[in-house]
């Protein structure tokens, strides 16, 4: 199934629903989206919504963000002049990201003033759906409620200046809108991970793109590193890092105000945001 989160005429606040085609139904269900994972997705709903607005699917638990594509690597690193560490083969390292900063489908990401040079970067998302600790590899996806598109954005002028003191990113990933979800969740079942084609098109023109089996590090490694000694819980998104391919910085272009972002994973649908205005 394809869960949402959506913003409908006559709804108090946001609501759980489902697609049904490109219709949105009601779940009938009284809380947010990691209310309904962790209380199992119970559906009692059946009514669909006219006018129905999509927002962010969930506001996370925790955001973490992974590297697990090499390909994205060797189209970065030489250009920076650096080699892959070799302890990148051992370890799905991550670092953390700020769950009130997420929106989603269809909202304007915001341009923060401290950067000229905005970019994108196109993820696939795992949604934790059930708690554990000290999760194997082998029952990894069992922990696992869905998948979304997660679009992690970067000013890349203050990421290069922050990354030499090896604290991790900072305020190139932080600010109000910078990390979109979306459109949708869609339930474990129905994705294979080792398997989803990426793509993402600015203004409608393809910049990249590749397919989750070329993931060096896995979902299914990445949870079980995280795990050690360490509940997981409901509601808590794993991001693959960035596709091969999927940022501007591969390319040596950037985003422009109004820009139109479109990213596609196969199974799960397209999330489409623009950029805003350049302030000053």
């Amino acid at each position: 199934m394809k869960f949402v989160t959506y913003e409908g005429p006559d709804a108090d606040g946001y609501r759980v629903g489902y697609l049904d085609g490109d219709v949105v139904v009601d779940a009938g269900f009284d809380g947010d989206m990691v209310a309904f994972i962790e209380a199992g997705a119970p559906i009692r709903g059946g009514k669909s919504i006219d006018g129905a607005v999509l927002r962010a699917p969930l506001r996370p638990r925790t955001l973490r963000d992974f590297l697990a594509f090499e390909g994205h690597l060797l189209n970065v690193f030489p250009g920076l002049g650096k080699e892959i560490p070799s302890e990148w083969y051992d370890v799905p390292a991550h670092y953390k990201g700020l769950p009130d900063t997420v929106i989603g489908p269809g909202e304007e990401i915001p341009w923060p003033a401290f950067t000229q040079k905005l970019d994108h970067e196109l993820e696939l998302a795992a949604v934790i759906g059930r708690s554990g600790k000290d999760i194997t590899e082998a029952n990894a996806l069992d922990h696992v409620f869905g998948y979304t598109i997660w679009n992690d954005m970067s000013a890349r002028d203050v990421q290069a200046r922050e990354l030499p003191v090896a604290m991790g990113p900072g305020k190139g990933k932080d600010w109000d809108g910078s990390n979109v979800l979306g459109p949708c969740i869609v339930t474990a079942d129905e994705i294979d991970p080792h398997n989803v084609d990426l793509e993402v098109r600015i203004n409608g023109e393809r910049w990249g793109g590749t397919n989750t089996r070329e993931m060096y590090h896995t979902f299914e490694s990445m949870i079980a590193y995280t795990a050690q000694a360490l509940a997981l819980r409901p509601g808590e998104v794993f991001g693959s890092g960035t596709a091969t391919g999927g940022s501007g910085l591969e390319l040596g272009r950037w985003l422009n105000p109004g820009d139109i972002i479109e990213m596609e994973a196969s199974g799960i649908g397209v999330l489409r945001n623009t950029i805003g205005i350049r302030p000053g």
